[in-house]
This record gives structure tokens, sequence and C-alpha cells, in this order.
């Protein structure tokens, strides 16, 4: 049995600055540091989980020690004594300690004691603390004297994926460099370039589905990829993939959210069982589901949402997705996705995840045919104006012949002026005030009323209207124009002709910046 064989992930970490991908702000802080000789004394590399945290903490520590220079070099040569020893973790003077197994303050005070002697082979002694968010807070407190002012001869190099619970002492006396998620464009090309060295057939559909899977760490991708090719003998496509990762196709995945928003509940459960029966994860599955809800939600016309070239869908199935939501709301996929979202817990928790998945399609069908929240309070609100007019003609119906229509409660309204009068008269305050100041009448009859608002008010012909057929006896039509008529309000009227009176003029020339701020 062959046991010489390393897994990808070990085979082609990075060995330079040079072959350590997607970080490229860290390569270029680094090498210049270097280069300039402004080498501090601690750093903490912080980030998800295979983004090269330790393999940089590793190629730092071979470029302040590599033999090939007098001084810290940035392009480690990798073929020296020292660098070969420190690629394989056996230097004597980089020590990585994994803070996890190491919490404690005697630990820690073992290495502080140790770094007070100089290095034996290397320039400097490095200490590399791997997940340091793990030690304890008395080893922590250890740590920050010497970690302030460590001998010249010693470097810290930290590193965490829970840069959060790191004391912030620590970080004020650290470099601290984030270490991004690597873009699947990138991931792709390291891909593709180790299927090359290892001579595997790796498809470019199968290479997207690894990459996007990897969410930006490439330790996981290419476990994927070592997994995909022990499955596959060597030829990985998107099929394998798909089935290795338990996912259904993305055309599937587009063809499924199309049905779920046709409304037609039965063919959408026809096809979860098939997808089901075909080997799918229910819950990558509703992963895939969100993916789509984000990606149609930022394609939908309304929202002009940016570049959608970098979605996961080929160019068919964008067009399919452009179809789609041209005839459905952002309000529904907003509604949608907040049912999702709940909906992954309750998969999680659900021993029978079949019947969840159906319960939360015929929701999602349910959710997606209802009324959005606008479209509700303006049917409530046309019901009740509508019940309004029909209340007040019940009960004038209801009234004698002889009360009906009684000349002595009734009264005559022929011009926007008429009305302002009644209104004041009648004591409808607030229903004067907002006609005399932002009503443009441009056309006014017995019955009719024809006008511009300033403020657009969309109660005030609701109300008007109720108190005129309150107050003459006859319904009224209320019309409003989208543009000002250039009339002038009640107010703006009456201002005018008082200051045309002679006498108020007068009266105004006897005071500097004199105005009239108001009509009563």
């Amino acid at each position: 049995m062959d046991t010489n064989y390393t897994v990808l992930a070990r085979k082609y970490r990075s060995q330079d600055f040079k072959s350590l991908i997607g970080q490229d702000v860290l390569v270029k802080t680094l090498t210049t540091a270097i280069n300039t000789s402004r080498i501090a004394h601690a750093y903490i590399f912080t980030g998800i989980r295979g983004t090269g945290k330790t393999s940089t903490a590793r190629i730092l520590a071979k470029a302040l020690n590599c033999l090939s220079s007098d001084k810290a070099t940035a392009s480690p040569c990798g073929t020296c004594e020292n660098c070969r020893a420190i690629a394989a973790g056996q230097h004597i003077d980089v020590m990585e300690i994994d803070a996890a197994s190491h919490t404690g303050v005697d630990n820690m005070r073992d290495i502080l004691d140790a770094a007070q002697y100089r290095p034996t082979n290397g320039r400097y002694k490095v200490y590399i603390i791997d997940e340091v968010h793990m030690l304890s807070t008395s080893a922590f407190n250890a740590l920050l004297k010497t970690l302030e002012e460590p001998p010249a001869h010693v470097i810290f190099i930290l590193a965490t994926t829970e840069i959060r619970k790191v004391p912030v002492t620590i970080l004020s006396r650290c470099q601290r460099f984030d270490l991004v998620r690597v873009p699947v464009d990138t991931l792709k090309k390291h891909f593709a370039w180790i299927a090359d060295q290892e001579q595997v057939q790796l498809s470019d559909a199968a290479n997207e589905l690894l990459a996007r899977a990897a969410d930006g760490s490439v330790r996981d991708g290419l476990s994927l990829l070592d997994q995909a090719i022990a499955q596959t003998g060597g030829n990985v496509d998107e099929a394998a993939v798909l089935d290795m990762l338990k996912r259904a196709d993305r055309g599937v995945v587009v063809d499924f959210m199309k049905t779920l928003l046709s409304g037609d509940v039965a063919a959408a459960l026809d096809k979860a069982d098939t997808i089901y029966n075909n080997g799918a994860d229910l819950s990558m599955l509703l992963t895939d589901m969100m993916e789509w809800t984000h990606w149609a939600t930022r394609m939908h016309p309304s929202l002009h949402a940016g570049d959608v070239q970098n979605s996961p869908y080929t160019a068919d199935q964008r067009d399919q997705i452009y179809d789609i939501i041209s005839k459905v709301s952002l309000n529904v996929l907003s509604r949608i996705w907040q049912v999702m979202v709940a909906s992954v817990s309750e998969m999680q928790a659900s021993s029978n995840q079949k019947q969840c998945f159906d319960m939360l399609v015929v929701r999602l069908m349910h959710i997606a045919d209802m009324p959005s929240v606008p479209e509700i309070l303006k049917q409530q609100e046309s019901a009740n104006r509508a019940q309004s007019v029909k209340n007040i003609l019940a009960d004038r119906m209801a009234q004698p012949a002889a009360e009906a229509t009684p000349i002595a409660t009734t009264c005559v309204i022929t011009s926007s002026g008429d009305l302002a009068c009644a209104l004041q008269t009648n004591k409808e305050i607030l229903l004067y005030s907002y006609y005399s100041s932002n009503i443009e009448v441009a056309e006014f009859s017995d019955g009719k009323i024809k006008y511009f608002d300033r403020k657009g008010d969309p109660d005030f012909a609701h109300k008007l209207s109720v108190w005129l057929m309150d107050k003459t006896g006859h319904a009224w039509t209320l019309e409003r124009v989208t543009e000002s008529v250039n009339a002038h309000t009640v107010s703006e009227q009456k201002q005018e002709e008082l200051e045309a009176d002679p006498l108020v003029a007068s009266a105004m020339s006897l005071f500097e910046n004199a105005e009239i701020v108001g009509v009563k």
C-alpha cells in the first residue's frame, strides 16, 4: 500500500509570497516592509479558515531566516537549510504553538523564558501562535509585556479565526492583517493549474462548482477537489461534483423557482419529489433557492443593483431569470427571502426534512399570492370611502320626504369663495385651513370641482366630498390634476385684495420692511 500520498492542500501549500494567492495587499505590505527593513516585532493574521494565515506565517519566518541573503529577504530561496527546516516544521528557532492545547499561563511562561536566549541557527526566533484566541485570560496577560517590548531577535506571529475574542491590549501591540476570502475566479485558475499538474481532467462547470463551494477558502476547495478526483478517478465533470455535493444543477433550481412562482402547487411538489428522489440534499437545495432569490432580487429591473455578470448562472439561465422576475414584484421576492431564512433553522431541527421542505413549498406559494401591505391598505381605504358614501346616502333615504332636503339646513355653493365661506361658517377649521392654503381651483361648478393640490393630501378629496354631500344634499365630483394651474389659493386672493386696499398700503408704508403674515 502506498503511504506516501500527500493531500493537495498540503502538497500545493504556498511556499513563498509569489505563490500566496488572493492576498495581494498583504503580500505587497510585507514584501515592502522586508525590503525596507521595517520589520515589526509582532504580527496578527486573521480571516476565515483556509485563506493562508499559517502559510503566511511560515513564509515570513523563511523570509527572516533565509541563508541566501545576508539579511531578511522578501524572496526566500526555499532550498537552503533554514528554508527547508521551516517548511517541514523542524527549525529549532521557529516554534509553532497550538494555542488550543497550550492555553495556560504556565505554557506561556515557558515560551517567554526561552525567548530571552538568542537564536541558534537563524537571525530571528519566530513564535507562531495559531488560534491565539484560545489562550486563557491569564496567559494573555503574561504575554503582554514581552509582546510589547520583546528582545530584538524575537518576532511574534499570531493567527486566529476569531479576532473579536482577542483582547484589545494584544491587538494594540501587533500589526494586524485581515486575510480576505479568495475570489471565485482566482480559485478557479488555481484549481485548473493544480489539475494540470496532477494530469487530471477538470471541466469548467465542475471547477466553477468547486470554487463556489469553497466559499473563499483555498484549503476547503482543494479538499473538495481531492475528493472529486478520488471519486471519479481523474475525470472530474459537473455531474460528479453535483453528486458529491448533493446539490441540484442550477438549471434545475431555476426551473423549480419558475414553477414555484407560477402558483401551481401540485407541479411544484412534484418537482420537489423528483429532485429529492434524484439524491439532492434538501438543505443544499434551500441554500440554492436562497442564492437564486438573492440574485433575482439584484437583477430585478426596479432595483438596478449593479453588475450581475459575476452571478453563478450562465447567460441562458440569466435570461430565464429575467423572464421570471418580469412578472414578479420586488415585494414578493423579499417575502420569499424572509420565509426561506426562517426555514433554515426549521430544516436543521426537523427529524423529517422532506416533510418540512414540502410545507415550505406550500407556504412560499401562498405568500407569493398575497397582496403587498400598500395594496392591502389601498384596498381598505377604498372600501372605507365607499362605505362612508353609502352610509350618507342610506341616512338621507331613511329620512321622511319632507325632511330630505330642508331649505334651512342646505347651502348653495357656486364658487371657490362660497366654499371657503361655508367651511369657515360651519367651523370646519382644519378643512378650511387646508383648502384655503393649498388648493388651486381650475374649474368650479355646482357639483364639480377641478383642482391642483400643492401638498398632495390623499384624504382631502374624500373629506371634502363627504362634507359637500352633507351640506348641499347631492354628490360632488372632485377631479385632481397633476400639474399646477397657476391659480391663487383663497388665502392668496384675500392677501392680494388686502394689499390693494389704500388704507392697508398707507399703514404698511409707516413701518420699514412691514409685511402681511396672515389673513383672518
